[in-house]
């Protein structure tokens, strides 16, 4: 019963996406693998006969769904919504919590144009949240495609450092951050917040090295 709840659910969401939302033709096939790849993750991963007992992310940095869209904005040091239609409907669905919706939108925008690193970073932030905090291969490839569209643009090691933290990476996520605090403009509007999290990443890590040393 559990397979056909997949299957219909997931067929629903492609004729949402396809007749409401106006996906492009040219992101069908984008958006139709998309799909049979989640039905694919279910198969291999699910166990619909367990209780449920999700694994929360190691630290909850950013728990509002909106809170990685405002922030997306701050990063680019930019006020305004975004110029691409298809991801200014995402960044409403994830303000919604609507994260896997999301991210199929989004795939529709990055087969329109992989060179837009607006919306592979986009796509990252919406697969990281879809899984609760996680950051899996799916969101990993999406943070690189972004940061290869734009190298210099501080969102896509941001994030992924963000995302890194909240699967217990933290080590990864202060190297990352410590990067690219270094090159980063001292009037920067994102610096104190970089600051700020490098600094609960330093009392996190020593409370940890204080747990292994029993301190």
């Amino acid at each position: 019963m559990s397979w056909v709840l997949a299957i219909g659910l997931a067929l629903a969401a492609f004729l949402v996406l396809v007749f409401f939302l106006k996906v492009p033709r040219s992101g069908w096939e984008a958006t139709g693998a998309a799909l049979l790849l989640g039905i694919a993750g279910y198969g291999l991963q699910a166990s619909p006969g367990l209780d449920g007992a999700p694994k929360p992310a190691a630290q909850k940095i950013a728990s509002d769904p909106g809170a990685l869209v405002k922030a997306r904005g701050s990063v680019s040091e930019s006020e305004l919504p975004p110029n691409n239609k298809w991801v200014v409907i995402a960044d409403g669905m994830a303000r919604n919590g609507q994260f896997a919706n999301a991210a199929q939108v989004l795939l529709g925008a990055v087969e329109d144009n992989p060179q837009n690193g607006e919306a592979w970073l986009a796509l990252a932030n919406a697969l990281v949240s879809h899984a609760e905090g996680i950051l899996t291969p799916a969101s990993l490839y999406a943070f690189q495609k972004a940061s290869n569209a734009d190298p210099e643009h501080p969102g896509p090691p941001f994030f992924l450092g963000l995302a890194m933290a909240q699967s217990g990476r933290f080590g990864e996520a202060k190297a990352l951050w410590s990067e690219l605090l270094d090159r980063t403009p001292e009037d920067a509007p994102w610096r104190e917040n970089l600051e700020m999290q490098l600094g609960r990443l330093d009392d996190i890590l020593a409370q940890q090295e204080g747990v292994q040393t029993g301190r």
